[in-house]
Parts: C-alpha cells; sequence; structure tokens
C-alpha cells in the first residue's frame, strides 16, 4: 500500500519562482508513484503579485492552492497545511521553499530516509551537503544559529534551521504542531525540539541548498532575532525543568 505524501510549499510573491518549482516536484514525484501517491499544496498567503492565480491557471495534475488572508509567516503557512493534510489523511508531509533553494530531485532520497524515523532534515551542514551562492555572512548566520540551538537547547543535530524536512503523522499527531509558536526560522527549530523531546527518531539527509536567483527573501532581521529570543527561551525553560 503506497503512502499518501502531501508536499507544503508557502508562497508570497513567488510568481517568478513558483511555475518550475512545481513542475520540477512533479517530475521528481513521477517516478515513485509505485511507493507514493502524492498531492502539492500551494499555501499562498494572498500574494499581491499573483502567485496563486498563477497555480490555478497552470491546471497542474496534483497541485491544490490553500489561499489564506493575509502574510502572516513561514510557521503559521505550515500548520495550515499541516492541518489541511491530516484531515485528509496524509501519511507524509514534506516542507519545501517555493524560491529554488531545495532540490525537488532530492526529494526521493528524504522520503527514502523516513523507514522508522518521524522527522528527515534535509541537512547542509554535514557531509555531502554543500550551500551554493550565499555570501560569507549568511553562511555564518546559518552556521552560528544553529549552533547556538544546539549548545543551548542540548540538541545535536546539524542543521536546526534548515527547512527541506519530511514529517510523518505520528510525529505532528505527537508533538501537538498546533501550539507551536514561532512564526520565521525559529520555527524548524522547534519543530525539531519537540520531536526530540517526544522521544521520536530524528534522521539526518545531506542536501544541496542553491540561493534564490529570481524575487526577494524573506530572510529579515526580525526573523533572526525572533529566532535567537525564542531559542533562549526555550534554553531557560529546559534548565528550570532539569532543576
Amino acid at each position: 500500500m503506497s503512502s499518501k505524501v502531501l508536499i507544503c510549499v508557502p508562497t508570497y510573491n513567488e510568481s517568478e519562482n513558483i511555475l518550475e518549482i512545481l513542475r520540477r516536484l512533479e517530475s521528481a514525484m513521477a517516478p515513485l508513484v509505485r511507493d507514493y501517491s502524492y498531492e502539492i499544496l500551494v499555501i499562498d498567503d494572498n500574494s499581491p503579485d499573483g502567485t496563486a492565480t498563477q497555480v490555478k491557471n497552470a491546471e497542474f495534475q496534483h497541485v491544490e492552492i490553500l489561499r489564506r488572508e493575509k502574510k502572516s509567516g513561514l510557521g503559521p503557512a505550515y500548520l495550515a497545511g499541516f492541518t489541511w493534510g491530516l484531515e485528509r489523511n496524509f501519511d507524509l508531509f514534506v516542507e519545501c521553499d517555493a524560491d529554488g533553494s531545495h532540490q525537488p530531485e532530492e526529494i526521493s532520497r528524504l522520503l527514502a530516509a523516513v523507514g522508522g524515523s518521524d522527522l528527515v532534515i534535509g541537512t547542509r551542514w554535514m557531509p555531502g551537503g554543500e550551500v551554493q551562492n550565499w555570501p560569507l555572512s549568511r553562511r555564518l548566520i546559518s552556521r552560528l544559529g544553529t549552533k547556538y540551538a544546539q549548545i543551548a537547547l542540548r540538541l545535536p543535530y546539524r542543521d536546526l534551521t534548515g527547512g527541506y524536512r519530511v514529517l510523518t503523522r505520528k510525529c505532528l499527531e505527537s508533538i501537538d504542531y498546533a501550539s507551536v509558536e514561532t512564526i520565521g526560522y525559529g520555527f524548524q527549530i522547534e519543530i525539531a525540539m519537540r520531536t526530540h523531546d517526544a522521544g521520536l527518531s530524528i534522521a539526518q539527509v545531506p542536501i544541496t541548498f542553491i540561493e534564490r536567483t529570481l524575487g526577494q527573501s524573506k530572510m529579515s532581521k526580525k526573523i533572526v532575532w525572533e529566532a535567537l529570543q525564542q531559542t533562549t527561551k526555550w534554553a531557560f525553560h529546559r534548565i528550570r525543568k532539569r532543576v
């Protein structure tokens, strides 16, 4: 019996990238249909550039659109996608960016790694992983952010902020995903922390991350600051629990 896979692709002003990413995702999934049935869910935060309209007009075979009223951040978009998929009995949930930074051609390796794992993290900072076209400053922010979270939260994973992932239904149901607090990229840290604390298994798979060439990055100082604040808050909470 094949597993039902929902590929969640959050979008906000990604009209320059979205159609190509969807084509690549459908091509990447085509050889896997014996083992997986799948849908791609575009979760659009009311993009003023018409991203959702482009997707609708393209009439992809395996693509659905979840339209949201306003831009509310990466975390809430994924949570909405997870809820949509759980209500429709999907088994596996893939997180994938719409900007071309995550390579759809690597999705087969992420899915294959599920096996006995409940969360698979596509990992840039491990042997076989790679980042292309990032300036040194961006590399430092990403690596230092993960290192701080590793130390502060006592988590052994090499890419806690990475956003190319597979989560099982069991993972989402075990971690009370709907109560996740963070909005920006700290969302990925919180998901990994909750999964680890629930005693679930986490696998790490090397990926190649390529910086977008079209459109505007959603990364900002506010997002970095939120992740830092939340990680520090969680760290103190964990210390209090140990004491």
